[in-house]
Parts: C-alpha cells; structure tokens; sequence
C-alpha cells in the first residue's frame, strides 16, 4: 500500500501514564497528506506547541522515548504508539493529549492497534515517503550494539540477553508489514524486575507500573503476573516493539534492516540520528502510483 494513510474519523484511549501515574486522554484525529504524526499538548499547563514526531524533536531516551521541549511541551512514553502507527503504515495523525505522557494502557500496542482498526485507515491521494537505507550505520555502547543496513524490504532482526533465567538469550527475526506487526508483535508487553522499583520510584519514574501494564519478574526469577506470558518470547518481542516505535521518528517507512544486540531507547535513537547526519547513508523515494511495490518508486 503506497498511498499515504491516516484515520477515517476521530478516536480517543484513557489511560495512566507509566512514569507519572496520572491519568491521560489521547486524542487520534485524521491528517491531510504530508503532515506527518503531529503531537498537541492540550492540558491547562502546556503551551500548546505543535511537536512533529521527528527525531530532530526527541529530547529523552532514558527508559523511554520522549519528544518536545524539556523546560515546557514535552510528550512521554511515545514509543508504544509511535510503534503501532508504524506497524500499521498509518503515515498522518494529529495526536492531542492532556497530560505529560501518552497512557501506558495494558503495557503493548495491542489497544492503539484495535482503536485504529475501529476508526477504519483511510488512504490519501499522495505517495507514501520512504527512507532507504543505503549503507550500513552502527552505534556502540560497550557490548550492546544496533544498526541499519541496505535492505529491499522492512525488517528487524532483534537480539536480547538477561542473566536472569525467566528471559534468557532471545532472537527475532521479523519483515515487518501491518499483518505480521499486528499478530506477531503488537500484544508484546513491556518488562520489568521486582529488584528495581524502589529506585525507581525514589527517582520519581514507574508511578503508574502494575501487573496489568507489565511483565514483572520477581527476587526468585519467576514471572509473577498470574497469567503468565502472551508469547513464548514476549521479551524479545516487545523489545522489537520498542524499536519501531523508536525508529518511527526517522522520517518515513524504512526500507532497510534493523539489527541490535541487547539495544534499547538511547541507541536506537543514536543510530536514527548517524543515519540522517550522513547523506551518503540514505534517501528519501517516494510511491510513483497507488500499489507500487519498493521497485516502482522514485527519488525525492
């Protein structure tokens, strides 16, 4: 699907948000083409700044990704969103929230992905913008690593590794469209271990985190949600997840392969930013008519 998209109508979600615990409502109304995914901050305390979800406008990737100004307009806790509106190949969006953080919901992209089924995807009579990754790119930080590399599709090859037995060493391999993201990634929850919360509720962060938002793994290396797991390997399918959510402020769809070892927000975010500080790295094409495939696309 080639064409640029956005919503048929208007929706909303409520929720909490992760880190502060305050409740929040979003906002999803439909964009004309070429607007891209346009945050508003509506609460009483905001300026009301239009923030694009660009990567010249994330300010924050400590334990999440967040866009906007520090002292003043910022959205937290974007990625999950951000995640499903890629995975679904929705390209415009005015999103409007009334507080500092979009809701964390049940901890995946599973109830972003149903609200935007229900409003139904509508298709714009303008070619979709794509990056194409040209050469590969890649950040370090010690043993972890991520990169883009050239190729002829949308991929992610994500791989973790946690001491702990409940997670392990994990791999996905992916070729991500809105089928596959729906039912292989998107019910994926974000994670977390009991031995960390007081710190990081003395840091003032994980306020709203709960057993209805998150896997928690306990002092004894088990799974505490009563429930168990969605997937065998949710772990490393959230973290993939996490990464097209972060990798969806780049600009466009991506024609070209995400690879990570043990990666999370910041070097995501790195290799986003090297890849546009590099011309010779990448291009921007765009769909020559409605169902061309990634052959049939021309250069900006």
């Amino acid at each position: 699907m080639d064409q640029q998209t956005t919503l048929k109508k208007r929706v909303s979600l409520s929720g909490v948000g992760v880190h502060s615990g305050k409740p929040v409502t979003v906002h999803f109304n439909p964009a004309a083409a070429g607007e891209g995914i346009v945050f508003k901050r509506i609460d009483p305390q905001a300026v009301g700044r239009l923030i694009p979800a660009r990567a010249s406008e994330v300010a924050k990737t400590d334990l999440c990704t967040a866009i906007g100004d520090p002292g003043g307009d910022q959205v937290m806790t974007i990625e999950h969103l951000m995640s499903a509106v890629s995975g679904l190949g929705i390209d415009n969006l005015f999103i409007e929230s009334d507080s500092t953080e979009v809701p964390i919901l049940d901890g995946s992209s599973a109830l972003f992905v149903q609200a935007f089924a229900e409003a139904g995807i509508e298709r714009l009579p303008q070619g979709r913008r794509y990056i194409r990754i040209l050469k590969p790119v890649r950040v370090e930080a010690g043993e972890s690593w991520a990169e883009l590399v050239p190729h002829n599709g949308t991929r992610f090859e994500v791989e973790i590794d946690f001491a702990t037995p409940a997670i392990g060493r994990q791999k996905l391999a992916i070729d991500v469209n809105s089928e596959t993201f729906t039912v292989e990634i998107s019910r994926a929850r974000t994670f977390g271990f009991i031995k960390d919360v007081e710190w990081l509720w003395a840091a003032g962060l994980a306020l709203g985190s709960s057993l209805e938002n998150s896997v928690v793994i306990g002092e004894d290396d088990m799974i505490v949600n009563p429930e168990g797991l969605r997937y065998p390997d949710e772990f490393v399918r959230h973290k993939t997840l996490d990464a097209i959510g972060d990798l969806a402020v780049i600009g466009g769809p991506i024609i070209g392969c995400f690879r990570s070892y043990r990666s999370g927000h910041r070097l995501n975010g790195t290799v986003v930013k090297e890849v546009l500080a590099d011309p010779s790295a990448f291009e921007i094409v765009v769909a020559r008519r409605a169902g061309a495939g990634y052959e049939d696309i021309r250069r900006v």
